[in-house]
Parts: structure tokens; C-alpha cells; sequence
């Protein structure tokens, strides 16, 4: 058996047809476990690392309401921004061939990356990120960005695992603030759940969802915390509504792939 052909043959190493196509349709595909237990092991240590790090200087974001009953912990939905600009270890795992491999399948040969980031929802007390759509908050064009969300924990349904509504990524929605006091957008309203479908994920594993696909995760008042990193693929030359520009390479705007 030639180089050529033991690559094609690995397993997990790019889509089938079946597996595109089933993203076409649904705007979504769990690809299971992805990373090596060694590598989980290390990003967690960073992860937890940052983490404490950005606590003590008040360097990053709580989604959740800051409100709480009398007598109970606040909610925390705990979003980092670009980790890959905080840590070196998250900025190689950008560059991850398997995962580039998934990208290039669903958006093509030439990939750039948009954005990544944290979400974290601690135990007991973690908050829910409402329904909503990708694009609604980046207003990019064309609307076919990628994100690949990747669990450093075993995710289930009671700790935060991803729901999403199969097909709602062909029509874009109208995205009205949440009442809750939180930063976040949430179309509940417009949402039937009975059609959601929960995606769980064993530690070091992954989904890709489409920038329109309706998604949500519930709370976690489990025992177990919830650590999460997204990253956020786009082709080169997307629009951003919000820069009134096409996105150009940078630091923060890197290109981890281009076949030409």
C-alpha cells in the first residue's frame, strides 16, 4: 500500500461524501473524538491556567445574567476571546491537520481563520447561551464560515451540550436582545425545541456547525465543568458588516491554510 493511499484510508482524516452532505443538510456533523488524550491533558492545564489568569485581571466576559436568587451563586458563562493570542498552545492547535482537513472539505482549500474562543461553564453554577445564529452577532459575507467547537470535558446534556435545530441554517433570522440582562441575543420565540437535536461529546471531541445554524446550550448545574474552545473558520476575502472592509490577514486574522 502506497503513502498516497494509507492517508486516504485513515480513519477521521477527512469527510466522506455522506458526511458533507448530511452538513449541507442539517448545517451541522459531530465528528466525535478527535484529539489525543496527551494533547486534552495539556490544554486543559492552559485552559485552567488562563482561566485564573483572566479572573484575577478581569480579562474576560460573563454572558450569563449577573443576577442570582438569594442564597445561590450567580451564573457564569465565561468567554475568552483569541486564547491563540494568550497562549501558544492554542494558537499551534489552529494549525491542527485533522481539523484543517474537516475545514477544507466544508469551505474549501484556502482557509483563514475568523475568530476563536473560551466558553466555559463552571460546575454548579454554569449559565445557558440562548438559541441563536453565529452570524447574527458577525454580520459576515458571504455567510458560510465554519466553526469546529471542541470539548476538553465529556459533554452531555446536563452539563452543556450543544442543541441544535437540523436545516435552520438555509434562512437567516432576526436576532432581538435577550431580556435576561445579559450581552446576549436569543430568538426562544421563534424556536420550536421538540425539533432541537443535543449533540453529546466525549473529551476531546468535536462538532462543525454552519455560522446559521440555530444552536444553544443549557445550563450546567452539574458537579462537572463544561470547558470548551471554538475556533471560527472563514475563506479568505469575507466581508465583515462591522469593519465595512474584507477581513485582512493579521496576527489576529492568521491564514492556516492555502493550497494555490
Amino acid at each position: 500500500m502506497s503513502l498516497s493511499q494509507r492517508t486516504i484510508e485513515a480513519p477521521n482524516k477527512t469527510l466522506s461524501q455522506e458526511q458533507v452532505d448530511q452538513f449541507r443538510v442539517r448545517g451541522y456533523l459531530s465528528l466525535g473524538k478527535v484529539l489525543e488524550e496527551e494533547l486534552i491533558a495539556q490544554l486543559r492545564e492552559e485552559y485552567d491556567h488562563i482561566f485564573a489568569e483572566a479572573r484575577a485581571g478581569g480579562n474576560f466576559r460573563n454572558l450569563s445574567s449577573p443576577q442570582a436568587k438569594e442564597g445561590e451563586k450567580a451564573e457564569e458563562m465565561l468567554q475568552i476571546m483569541q486564547m491563540c493570542e494568550r497562549s501558544l498552545l492554542f494558537r499551534r492547535l489552529l494549525f491542527n491537520e485533522r481539523l484543517l482537513d474537516v475545514a477544507e472539505d466544508l469551505i474549501g482549500p484556502n482557509i483563514q481563520l475568523f475568530h476563536d474562543q473560551a466558553l466555559f461553564k463552571p460546575a454548579h453554577h454554569g449559565g445557558a447561551v440562548f438559541w441563536h445564529q453565529d452570524n447574527a452577532y458577525w454580520k459576515c459575507a458571504p455567510a458560510n464560515l465554519v466553526s469546529c467547537w471542541l470539548t476538553l470535558d465529556e459533554v452531555d446534556v446536563s452539563n452543556g451540550a450543544m442543541h441544535l435545530i437540523p436545516g435552520s441554517h438555509l434562512q437567516p433570522m432576526a436576532h432581538p436582545r435577550s431580556d435576561t440582562g445579559s450581552v446576549l441575543l436569543d430568538v426562544k420565540e421563534q424556536v420550536d425545541p421538540t425539533q432541537a437535536v443535543a449533540v453529546p461529546l466525549p473529551a476531546g471531541g468535536a462538532m462543525v456547525h454552519h455560522c446559521q445554524t440555530l444552536h444553544y446550550t443549557p445550563p450546567n448545574h452539574t458537579d462537572r465543568q463544561r470547558r470548551a474552545f471554538v475556533i471560527h473558520f472563514m475563506p479568505p476575502g469575507t466581508w465583515s458588516a462591522h469593519r465595512n472592509e474584507y477581513i485582512p490577514v493579521s496576527f489576529s486574522n492568521p491564514i492556516l491554510r492555502m493550497r494555490v
